[in-house]
């Protein structure tokens, strides 16, 4: 069965940001935080939205310089 949310730990480490880039993306209103008792937990599927909604990104090849 999958998760249907997860901690904030948990989230950090899913979409690869750290805890404290969580708590911004809560306060810009990117994500939102759920409240079961005393754990705060983030919903999986929200959290799949923001990552897919983030622009792309542009990727370079190196440029190398002749020797």
């Amino acid at each position: 069965m999958t998760q249907l949310a997860v901690s904030i730990p948990q989230a950090a480490t899913m979409i690869g940001i750290s805890r404290s880039s969580l708590y911004l993306l809560f306060q810009d209103g990117s994500l939102t935080p759920r409240k079961s008792g005393k754990r705060t937990l983030i919903l999986v599927s929200d959290l799949e939205r923001y990552v897919s909604n983030l622009p792309s990104a542009e990727i370079r090849s190196p440029k190398y310089e002749a020797a």
